[in-house]
């Protein structure tokens, strides 16, 4: 799991929280390199949540880009209550749902890569994916018809269900993590979480529905 989780961006773990502290406060007084090594160590990582959630690179780009300036300008606000990655997370989450608002545009998120890759013990075991595309094994047209039907149900979602979906299904994070990056509780991650999957889950009901009634 811990390679998984660092492979999809997961938060700081112990190993690195110390440096990670360190690079912060030599940013906070000044130091580009330390705040460069920062960036090194995290932009790929908020690119793909970026991407995830615009689904255009260009503009995953520019969120990103946003990101790390609004964390370099108000670095001196971050009070340490959880890792860097975490606070930066938050502020590209914000960054990505306010770009999709601002210009309304319907995006779909390729899943190709989590499910090829798997999940991790903490995602897979009520992962919505792996269930669906489970039901039609060695059916790769069906498997990618399905992964557009999942992909249209998902843009379908609130900026908020989207979130989480993207955060759970893409990321493997946990509730915990999630509710971090959110700011929120356990509890609201676990309802968007539930009424995500469920609006998804009637979506591709109703498509697979269609399928049959046309096989008949």
């Amino acid at each position: 799991m811990d390679g998984q989780q660092k492979a999809r961006g997961g938060p700081a773990r112990s190993g690195d929280a110390s440096d990670e502290r360190e690079l912060v406060d030599r940013a906070r007084d000044g130091d580009t390199e330390a705040f460069r090594a920062l960036y090194q160590r995290y932009h790929r990582r908020v690119y793909a949540l970026a991407y995830g959630v615009v689904q255009n690179k260009e503009d995953a780009m520019d969120v990103v880009q946003e990101g790390f300036i609004k964390a370099h300008r108000y670095l001196d606000r971050f009070e340490g209550n959880s890792s860097f990655y975490t606070w930066l997370y938050r502020i590209v989450m914000n960054l990505s749902i306010d770009h999709i608002r601002k210009h309304k545009r319907v995006r779909h998120v390729d899943f190709n890569d989590a499910i090829s890759h798997g999940q991790d013990d903490a995602a897979s075991e009520d992962s919505l994916l792996p269930r669906v595309l489970g039901q039609n094994p060695g059916k790769s047209l069906v498997r990618k018809e399905i992964r557009e039907q999942i992909s249209a149900a998902l843009a379908k979602l609130s900026d908020k269900h989207r979130a989480v979906l993207v955060m759970r299904e893409l990321e493997g994070m946990s509730y915990e993590e999630m509710a971090q990056a959110m700011e929120c509780s356990k509890g609201t991650i676990m309802s968007r979480l539930f009424h995500a999957r469920r609006n998804m889950q009637q979506h591709l009901l109703e498509y697979m529905g269609g399928q049959k009634d046309l096989e008949a």
